[in-house]
């Protein structure tokens, strides 16, 4: 068993040995996009050696130490059966819901995206997903390089009505193998440093964190885990200034949305500041869908053409919803442009 997981880690036919039962995780050379086949073979390595599952787990799943023993039993049985292994990550995601499939969705859901599996393609009735919409908007839009699944968003970090900050705990596999070995590093030693009451040095190890986009956050367990810092930008909507009218009420109605929440943000790319463009979810809500049909933001067509934004910024328009209540409400487009003229 143990040499058909580390021909899974290393390639058929490596002869490279694996630290994975010593410290599981992702293996130094993993790419991104397979990281999380890989740390879920290097993690059912370890546990067939030591019956251990992943530390960090418990922060993604709702059932008992004892319940993921279980879960991890059966993978590994079920990895052993498998002809081949999982290769893909839509392979293990399979993999992971055909042998959990009587278990807790949430649970599963959780197992998923620790590892950075798709949950987009499941299958069976018991551990569908519920990213739909109200309007049926498609389950994984076309176009999407990635999904961020964040830790609950502090108010501090949401900027206006369409620019929020988020986190993401950079422990799980598929962020940890981006983490620079330096912040892997100096996290570690911060919490050493915290647990030993050093207060300057772990006062500038956190600064060394922050520089580098990352930053210590709460975990569920009362403890600190490094997390990764995004900023992301609402795709396909514009919201009012801060300046505008309604813009103070587009920014308070986003936070009543997802202050203190976990998001989930499918990624286009990044625009010109460096901020990720995103459908952002809020357990089943889509923001941006709830944003126009408050009338908290207009639907912003230079960049996003999708008809269904169009149709809820027209709804807001006849219901004379929120900034929809205003004669002739300026864009923001064009305000941040004469701003521009007048500085």
């Amino acid at each position: 068993m143990g040499n058909c997981i580390l021909r899974a880690i290393c390639g058929k036919g490596s002869d490279t040995k694996t630290d994975a039962a010593a410290e599981p995780g992702v293996p130094n050379r993993i790419s991104a996009a397979t990281a999380g086949v890989s740390a879920l073979a290097a993690d059912l390595l370890h546990f067939d050696i030591t019956n251990q599952v992943p530390e960090g787990l418990s922060q993604h799943v709702t059932s008992s130490k004892k319940a993921q023993i279980n879960w991890y039993r059966k993978l590994l049985e079920a990895w052993r059966d498998a002809k081949p292994p999982p290769k893909t990550p839509e392979d293990a995601a399979k993999l992971i819901v055909q042998t959990l499939k009587r278990h807790q969705k949430a649970d599963v859901e959780g197992l998923l995206n620790y590892y950075g599996l798709p949950l987009a393609k499941q299958t069976g009735s018991e551990c569908a997903t519920h990213h739909h919409t109200a309007s049926n908007s498609k389950l994984k839009p076309d176009g999407v390089k990635y999904e961020l699944n964040t830790l609950p968003v502090d108010i501090k970090c949401i900027a206006d009505g369409d620019t929020i900050t988020v986190y993401a705990d950079a422990t799980i596999p598929h962020e940890s193998c981006k983490v620079p070995p330096e912040i892997k590093r100096a996290s570690k030693e911060y919490i050493k440093a915290s647990t030993t009451k050093n207060v300057q040095r772990a006062n500038n190890l956190r600064k060394t964190i922050t520089d580098a986009g990352y930053r210590m956050m709460p975990s569920q367990n009362g403890n600190e885990i490094l997390a990764k810092k995004y900023r992301i930008r609402l795709r396909g909507i514009d919201a009012p200034e801060s300046a505008m009218p309604y813009g103070k009420e587009a920014k308070e109605e986003l936070v009543k949305l997802i202050k203190g929440k976990k998001l989930k943000v499918y990624v286009y790319g990044d625009d010109r500041y460096g901020r990720c463009v995103g459908d952002v979810y809020c357990g089943k809500i889509f923001i941006q869908e709830h944003m126009l049909k408050k009338g908290f933001a207009w639907h912003y067509t230079a960049y996003d053409q999708r008809p269904e934004l169009e149709m809820w910024e027209k709804e807001a328009r006849m219901e004379r919803v929120g900034l929809w209540t205003q004669k002739n409400p300026e864009k923001p487009w064009e305000w941040r442009k004469e701003q521009r003229k007048g500085s």
